[in-house]
């Protein structure tokens, strides 16, 4: 696996490689439909959460699940800035950077981001531990973004 970025790095390389790109304003319909697709990944996440086992392979979905609502939100608040983002790892970097208001740890975006890479492109396996890991952290940040998106589309 690659060594982690600071937060600087990424986000420098980032813009050096173009990955910061404009993007026109979206409607408030598809900002709304990304919202609720965000909830219907934790909503699916929670559901299986009561019938798994904690051996059960399926914590890696649970994880993506988890994954996959903090990144949907992520992106929303990114369109906010009309920008659209070319990769998960410069998202996070910009919503860290310019989101300084939101209080977002860039060592926790890189260390969900790299374990779910690590099951996508490398076949390791999430367990309920790696999960309990980033449990509390991973829903907090939903809640934050959740919240500032809430506020968002209010202003729309």
């Amino acid at each position: 696996m690659p060594k982690f970025k600071t937060i600087e790095e990424a986000y420098c390389s980032c813009e050096a490689n173009g990955h910061f790109k404009v993007r026109e304003a979206v409607s408030k319909e598809q900002i709304k439909t990304m919202a609720h697709i965000s909830g219907i990944f934790l909503e699916s996440a929670q559901d299986l959460m009561k019938v798994i086992d904690k051996k059960s392979p399926k914590w890696s979905v649970v994880y993506t699940l988890h994954y996959d609502a903090i990144r949907e939100l992520a992106e929303i608040i990114v369109l906010f800035d009309d920008k659209k983002i070319a990769n998960h790892q410069c998202l996070f970097a910009y919503l860290c950077k310019n989101h300084s208001d939101l209080d977002l740890d860039w060592n926790f975006f890189e260390k969900i981001r790299t374990k779910r890479n690590g099951l996508d492109y490398y076949g390791n396996l999430i367990t309920y531990e790696d999960w309990k890991e980033a449990e509390l952290q991973a829903k907090l940040y939903l809640n934050v973004l959740k919240k500032a998106v809430e506020e968002k589309i209010q202003k729309l």
